[in-house]
């Protein structure tokens, strides 16, 4: 990634010499498949005399002119920046460039459809390609208004953030689209989706009274699959829920959600147009906890419109203004405003323990993170960004009252309207609602890194009563900061079968020590669950009585949220070596069967597979994952019919699956020999099957392309390339690795899949021929691929089921050796270290 940096100094220095006004921005997509058309005017003002640069990412530039003079391209344009001199106070640039299409979901990314070989497009700017399609100042704090023309096929659909307008027909099977320019709004949340895309419209009655168009997009082969209706009911539940809790209107002229393919994260807030993972485009069965990510997802773009889009942080030191508030404000929006009301169980379940683990990694850093260049910005849209974020404004919700809260959200919205803003900035408006000083809360909270541990000390008398009640509060010696949290403590009664809470106090809590005087005189209830409602971001442990109650009757806590906080600390102690991983797996076992929630069950399992693959002594692995297989089969069998369980249950017996035994019921539920009522073996669990038994080694390349052959869609194609790269062979292994280090030309989407097939746990045998062509790949590889693709090698190639001190030892060495490689590229390699370091302190403990 030579030369398409950009430091935080830069952007500071860029800022205080220029303003911008406007960009019109000419796209012509009829130039083939490898290049596109891209002419940009841009207004601004400036400093006169002064001199800056414009980021641009091209294949050529055909011309440069500034203020009617024209500057020579092949000496101005340089490592992705056209350099401009002597800037007049208002200034005129235009620039005509060739710009590339890309297949790694970044820029401009170009997609054919296997099915049809119909072409799709869409764009992906976030955080720093703009500059991919047009000529742009690339930081988000010069707002502009942004106007496209786009020339494209005249039967395809474009969609940019501006209503989409008639088309003006060229008459050679072309037209241009002539849009309306944007509000002011960062380059980075522009948009331009073109195809043939199928849609479907409606409509809603804003607050303002305004009437909003309602769009949603689909590829032509998928839409048959799309809800379309379903995710307007949510929208609309969402407008509805935002308008009245923000006291201010939608900013935008109307609202489209596209489903786009080979799209690199969830969802993008384009600003009136925002694109969506084709994953949520559901073709097979899904398991709820996939459909309610969906709706919190929809429901977090949304969020987005006000947070992000219309208020925008100056800097990407203020990511966390954008996602943290869409994180919180979504699970909220879902739980109080859908049908998915549990939605803060799945917060704790999903997005706590993403928050725990990342800011246990020695990368963890502040909410507001020092962010000195694009670099560290690309690796920080992590665990601390989006979940710790959204856990602390949880927090400071219940600290600051929620009525106070949504209102000075609401004063924040309003004096701060389609301009950029500082942390500083929310403060002040909470403040003024709440009546609480949070500079020091900021500077705990926001502003340190690390997670606290919550313990309870209890006494009692000869009869159970409690007479003295406290919590004790740690900190990691490396992040050592005394947090105060408002939280609740639960008592919890075995009481006609059930573990039912009989009594609860919210409080806050502040320093090392805080006592609780209001629980003296209660009697000792079987489980003590501090914490209770999930207000407080922290770890928690339970004391001996409680842990006892909870491996033994963990399934009978009524309370869905309740029961996520115990499966919760028992991980986290699993995690931190002060319980053993065989005992965990045991818990899970003997209660996961009766648990309701998707999301728990969801997150649950995958640490069950974690702990047998990677957290047991070594020499119980064998015996422990064929163990663990076992029991979900027997999990699966006793399943409801057609439950969500039930398919979690098989789905999870199949990626466990070790034994030759286990394998060939695998092959037999597949091709239907043995028939689970209720459990249709449809098109992604046929592949999902298959992918296990390739992972076994019981099927060939040729019964893969077989079954490609039967499913020629993309996400055949992605199952496909993960099944050839999960066969356990050193020769499967080998190819799979070529096509992703030798060759540069895959698409995001199957670079991925093959990373996640090639280090299948179940290679174990085979993974350590990788671990010395992994570190001859890092600097190579980081200086010749975009930051997507590279990150997915660095961390999907890094054979981490390996869990060996072989593997650790490795690297520590590259880590020693290359003090001076990017910052970025150093901190995905020590968050691989960390998670190994982490696994072989866990096998230690499970061998005692």
């Amino acid at each position: 990634m030579p030369g398409e940096n950009l430091t935080r100094i830069e952007a500071q220095e860029r800022r205080a010499i220029l303003s911008t006004e406007s960009y019109e921005i000419a796209l012509d997509l009829t130039k083939g498949a490898q290049v596109f058309g891209s002419r940009t005017v841009v207004r601004f003002t400036a400093t006169a005399g002064a001199s800056t640069f414009i980021d641009l990412i091209a294949r050529d530039v055909h011309e440069i002119v500034l203020n009617g003079v024209a500057i020579d391209a092949a000496s101005a344009f340089a490592d992705s920046r056209i350099a401009l001199e002597n800037l007049a106070e208002h200034n005129e640039l235009v620039v005509d460039a060739s710009c590339v299409y890309t297949n790694t979901g970044e820029g401009l990314h170009r997609f054919v459809d296997p099915v049809d070989g119909e072409v799709y497009l869409y764009t992906q700017f976030e955080v720093p390609d703009s500059r991919r399609v047009f000529a742009a100042f690339e930081q988000p704090d010069l707002k502009a208004t942004f106007q496209f023309s786009v020339t494209a096929p005249e039967q395809w659909q474009v969609v940019s953030n501006s209503p989409t307008p008639k088309p003006a027909p060229l008459g050679d099977g072309n037209a241009t689209w002539s849009f309306a320019p944007t509000p002011r709004i960062s380059s980075y949340i522009t948009a331009l989706v073109a195809g043939p895309y199928e849609s479907t419209f409606s409509e809603l009655t804003s607050a303002s009274g305004r009437v909003i168009p309602l769009g949603v997009f689909a590829r032509k082969s998928l839409w048959q699959h799309l809800d379309a209706e379903y995710i307007f009911e949510k929208t609309r539940q969402g407008f509805e829920y935002y308008e009245a809790k923000f006291d201010y209107p939608y900013p935008f002229e109307k609202y489209d959600q596209l489903f786009v393919p080979e799209f690199n994260a969830g969802a993008m807030e384009n600003a009136g147009a925002v694109t969506f993972t084709e994953t949520y485009v559901f073709r097979s069965k899904v398991t709820d906890a996939v459909k309610e990510r969906r709706v919190v997802t929809i429901l977090h773009e949304l969020a987005h419109m006000w947070f992000g889009d219309l208020v925008t942080m100056k800097w990407w030191n203020g990511l966390w203004l954008n996602e943290s508030f869409a994180e919180w404000a979504s699970t909220i929006a879902t739980a109080e405003a859908t049908e998915w009301t549990e939605a803060w169980t799945t917060f704790n379940a999903m997005e706590k323990t993403w928050a725990y683990r990342q800011d246990q990694l020695p990368s963890t850093h502040p909410v507001i993170a020092e962010i000195t260049d694009l670099e560290d910005v690309q690796v920080n849209f992590d665990g601390i960004t989006y979940a710790k974020g959204g856990s602390v404004l949880k927090q400071l919700a219940a600290w600051v009252g929620i009525e106070q809260f949504f209102a000075g959200v609401a004063a924040y919205f309003k004096k701060n309207e389609w301009s950029n803003t500082e942390m500083s900035d929310l403060l002040v408006e909470l403040e003024a609602t709440s009546g609480r000083e949070l500079t020091s809360w900021s500077k705990k909270w926001l502003e340190t890194a690390g997670v606290n541990t919550l313990s309870p000390e209890i006494v009692t008398d000869s009869d159970g009563v409690i007479t003295r009640f406290a919590i004790v509060q740690t900190a990691p010696a490396d992040y050592p900061t005394i947090r105060p949290h408002r939280l609740g403590v639960g008592f919890y009664s075995l009481t006609d079968g059930a573990l039912v809470r009989v009594h609860h106090v919210e409080l806050d809590v502040d320093g090392d020590l805080t006592e609780v005087p209001e629980l003296k005189g209660q009697v000792r209830p079987d489980l003590v669950l501090l914490n209770d409602e999930d207000l407080a971001y922290a770890k928690i442990r339970l004391d001996d009585r409680s842990l006892e109650t909870a491996i033994n009757h963990l399934a009978k806590i009524s309370d869905p949220l309740a029961r996520s906080l115990v499966w919760g600390a028992a991980w986290d102690q699993t995690r931190d070596a002060e319980a053993s991983a065989s005992d965990y797996i045991d818990l899970v076992l003997g209660n996961i069967g009766s648990e309701t929630e998707s999301t728990t069950v969801r997150t649950t399992v995958g640490q069950l597979q974690l702990a047998a693959n990677s957290y047991v002594a070594r020499e119980k692995r064998a015996a422990t994952r064929e163990k663990v297989a076992s029991s979900l089969w027997a999990l699966a069998q006793a399943a409801d019919a057609g439950s969500d369980s039930q398919l979690q249950f098989v789905t999870s017996f199949a990626s466990a699956a070790s034994t030759g035994a286990q394998l060939a019921t695998i092959a037999d539920i597949r091709n239907g020999e043995i028939v689970l009522d209720g459990l249709e073996i449809d098109t992604d669990l046929s592949w999902q099957l298959l992918v296990s038994l390739a992972a076994g080694g019981k099927v060939t390349a040729e019964e893969i392309d077989a079954a490609l052959a039967a499913d020629n869609t993309a996400k055949g194609a992605d199952f496909a390339a993960q099944a050839r790269a999960s066969i356990p062979t050193i020769e499967a292994k080998r190819a799979a690795w070529a096509s992703l280090v030798d060759n540069a030309d895959l698409p995001n989407t199957i670079v991925r899949v093959i990373t996640i097939g090639l280090t299948n746990p179940s290679s174990i045998e085979v993974l350590p021929a990788f671990i010395e062509p992994y570190f001859e790949m890092l600097l190579p590889m980081w200086s010749s691929r975009t930051y997507k693709i590279a990150e997915y090698l660095v961390a999907g190639l890094y054979p981490a089921a390996l869990a060996s001190t072989e593997l650790r030892d490795a690297t520590r060495e590259w880590l020693m050796a290359n003090s001076d490689a990017p910052a970025a590229l150093r901190r995905l390699v020590a968050e691989n270290l960390a998670g190994v370091e982490r696994a072989l302190s866990v096998q230690a403990r499970d061998a005692q």
